[in-house]
């Protein structure tokens, strides 16, 4: 067993054995950690029987709202549909979900594949991308029969005078910085100037009523949680990471997935692709142009409002979303100059 064993996890060599002996999946031989990803541990797993993804569940994410082994049935579902979706392996005993000294883990195949960003997207390619979520959303209506979970309190949207505040706290945790940083500089500069944009768009803020038809969702559709396939043709071999399955907007999924997706680095959107994926997934999943348009305002509103990579540097002292930073920040500014470009990229 080469596996270095990983104290956070709990994955010593002695915790892999006991939790393949629930499988039909052999005897570890090498483990290594996944890079990617801020929530949850995952780890290439090789065993005598093959090569597997093994993913531990943190769990205290506020956004997941199905129980894991719900959220199991319904990605097998999707893939018996011939969607590319890698559901885990059954234990012996049936289950998919593995506890072990309280801590919950799966066990699924491992896929060879890459991420790709929109930048690596034709048009064509693009219009496939807007085609498979859409495929998804319509998919999720009809695995998941029953009544909605409880949805995460998030649907009214942000308040200025909340955010305002929010501002000020973060610029006080910049300005007592002993020795400033590029990172303080930039974070400073953007406070400052969404305090502007948000005093000057304040009337703008979204409405009760502005919140477009909901359905199940992947909720959290973005490149690292997309594998296509490592050599031509180019598409898409495994759609990961559900655990922020739920019933949301859906239209606003398919927005927040392109502004990551088309996301420039001097925060551009690139919006003939973003229109060519929109077409594609309006006529997937049937949605209206008018759907999208509110969506699009909706989640405007929320990036104007939204400092998460912000708080998770100077309140969490977590640093591994600071790389997101500049584009995202830049996002902000070029959207609310562009608003009616970035509309009718998706709606035309």
């Amino acid at each position: 067993m080469s596996a270095v064993p990983d104290r956070t996890a709990g994955l010593s060599g002695r915790t892999l054995t006991a939790l393949l002996r629930r499988y039909d999946a052999g005897e570890p031989v090498a483990c290594e950690r996944v890079a990617e990803g801020l929530l949850n541990h995952g780890y290439r797993l090789a065993t005598t029987r093959g090569v597997f993804f093994l993913k531990h569940h943190i769990g205290g994410d506020p956004q997941t709202v199905m129980p894991l082994a719900g959220r199991h049935r319904a990605t097998a579902a999707l893939a018996r549909l011939g969607l590319p979706v890698v559901p885990p392996v059954p234990a012996r005993d049936g289950r998919t979900v593995a506890v072990l000294h309280g801590r919950a883990y799966a066990l699924h195949p491992w896929v060879e594949g890459r991420h790709r960003h929109g930048r690596q997207l034709d048009g064509g390619e693009s219009r496939r991308l807007g085609t498979l979520l859409g495929r998804v959303h319509g998919a999720l209506e009809g695995v998941i029969r029953r009544s909605p979970p409880r949805r995460p309190p998030e649907r009214e949207a942000a308040r200025t005078a909340d955010t305002q505040a929010l501002i000020d706290q973060l610029l006080r945790r910049v300005r007592s910085r002993a020795r400033r940083t590029a990172f303080d500089e930039l974070a400073e500069y953007r406070l400052l100037e969404r305090r502007v944009l948000l005093r000057a768009h304040a009337h703008l803020r979204p409405g009760a009523r502005e919140i477009p038809a909901e359905g199940w969702v992947h909720g959290d559709f973005h490149p690292l949680n997309l594998l296509y396939r490592a050599e031509p043709p180019v598409e898409p071999v495994a759609i990961v990471d559900w655990d922020r399955l739920a019933v949301r907007p859906r239209a606003e999924e398919a927005v927040r997935a392109a502004a990551i997706f088309y996301l420039c680095p001097d925060g551009r959107l690139e919006l003939p692709k973003i229109r060519a994926y929109a077409r594609a997934y309006r006529a997937a999943v049937g949605a209206s142009s008018a759907e999208l348009a509110a969506a699009v305002h909706r989640v405007w509103w929320e990036r104007l409002n939204d400092f998460w990579m912000l708080r998770w540097h100077y309140e969490r002292a977590d640093r591994r979303p600071d790389p997101q930073f500049p584009a995202a920040g830049a996002l902000v500014v070029w959207w609310t100059r562009n608003a009616a470009a970035v509309r009718d990229a998706f709606c035309d």
